[in-house]
């Protein structure tokens, strides 16, 4: 295939890099980024749950997502939602689909009458800011978790799994693993996949871009998604490991 932007090979991520305790009144907060695109990820726990659980008797906590791209994470100035008076359907689209990522993995009854707030902030914007976003907030919840754990507010961890996601696409007809802006933006195929460490999909978003794919490409793109999806665990994995031997007291 031709060259990609970045001098990547096609089935190659972008670098990843996680940095803990960005946003440190949050209850766990993680720095991602996927290559020059940067999200800040914050879990905050708060001890209610949303009135609606209460009055239909609806057991354990909540889980929801807000996701917003600040002013100067793009070339050009992105206007703020709160200026327009409403979220634009994107921004309703992506918190939507991380908060589905993280359920699909947290046990809201183990959570306790609790709910855990995931907000990610675009810092720049680079392609897969939705994709960094989910990567970035499980890691966030699960320092979150850990803290209430510590601090014997939590019985038992609420997270079954861990969840990642990449971007995948079709660029010249070739098919190629974590877009970037100018991949993604001339891409014939693009498509969002979310999985499980234990490798179980949670969401596959796949869209012809004035362009179709057959079921073998389809297939090529699931299992190029699988191979990034398989790193990027294991880089979670052991950045974890990390953060939860340094926390330990000596």
């Amino acid at each position: 295939m031709p060259s990609r932007p970045d001098g990547r090979q096609a089935a190659q991520l972008r670098p990843v890099k996680f940095e803990a305790g960005i946003a440190p009144y949050a209850t766990g907060s993680v720095l991602v980024s996927f290559g020059a695109t940067r999200v800040i990820c914050a879990a905050t726990i708060e001890p209610k749950v949303p009135s609606w659980m209460r009055q239909q008797g609806v057991k354990g906590g909540w889980l929801t997502a807000e996701y917003s791209m600040l002013p100067y994470s793009t070339l050009e100035r992105k206007q703020r939602d709160i200026s327009r008076g409403k979220l634009d359907g994107r921004t309703v689209e992506i918190q939507r689909l991380i908060g589905r990522s993280l359920r699909a993995v947290v046990d809201l009854v183990k959570l306790g009458e609790n709910t855990l707030w995931i907000d990610c902030d675009v810092l720049q914007a680079d392609g897969g800011t939705r994709t960094a976003s989910i990567t970035g907030a499980y890691l966030a919840t699960r320092l979150a978790i850990q803290r209430l754990l510590d601090q014997k507010l939590l019985a038992e961890n609420p997270l079954s799994d861990s969840v990642a996601a990449v971007s995948v696409g079709l660029c010249g007809g070739a098919e190629v693993l974590d877009l970037n802006y100018l991949e993604d933006k001339d891409a014939e195929v693009d498509a969002n996949v979310v999985m499980t460490g234990r490798g179980q999909f949670v969401e596959v978003q796949g869209t012809g871009e004035e362009s179709t794919f057959s079921p073998e490409q389809l297939q090529g793109l699931l299992a190029l998604a699988q191979k990034g999806l398989k790193e990027l665990a294991a880089l979670q994995a052991a950045f974890l490991t990390r953060q939860l031997l340094a926390a330990k007291p000596a």
